[in-house]
């Protein structure tokens, strides 16, 4: 099957299927919560949600978990777009490339919308948060791959 925006979607459903993964098992195996910057992003935008405040919040954590499973698939269907016009490297080379590129958008967006500030994090933290893309990216890259045959 040649890749493509829909391969590359599916190739990082899996992806963030893996991303979620390795984050709730550093949360089992360490005891720590989970992160509130998915909902502080939501609110963070300039829309309206509507409800009373246990609704509302409800409706929040949905959209907050939407939106990582969107970019997930959208950061997955750039690199199936990008793995059809040619761009193949290696897969440790494209495992931490398309990781990386998930960790930079997920990150830079929420600095912009002054979310977190990554410079503030400690080596737990970005450790926390370089596992999962990397587990992410890694599985993207094997899906990707796997659709070429």
């Amino acid at each position: 099957m040649r890749t493509g925006l829909l391969a590359g979607a599916a190739a990082g459903a899996a992806g963030t299927a893996a991303l979620n993964a390795v984050t709730y098992l550093d949360m089992a195996v360490r005891g720590r919560p989970g992160s509130t910057t998915p909902e502080q992003s939501i609110e963070s935008l300039p829309v309206s949600v509507p409800g009373d405040e246990e609704t509302r919040a409800h409706r929040v954590t949905g959209l907050a978990s939407l939106s990582g499973i969107v970019t997930g698939a959208a950061i997955g269907a750039a690199f199936g777009l990008l793995r059809r016009a040619g761009l193949r490297p290696g897969p440790l080379a494209g495992s931490v490339l398309i990781g990386a590129t998930a960790m930079a958008a997920t990150n830079l967006s929420m600095a912009a919308m002054r979310v977190t500030d990554p410079r503030d994090w400690s080596a737990a933290d970005w450790l926390s948060d370089a596992l999962p893309h990397l587990a992410y990216g890694a599985t993207t890259d094997a899906v990707l791959r796997a659709l070429d045959r």
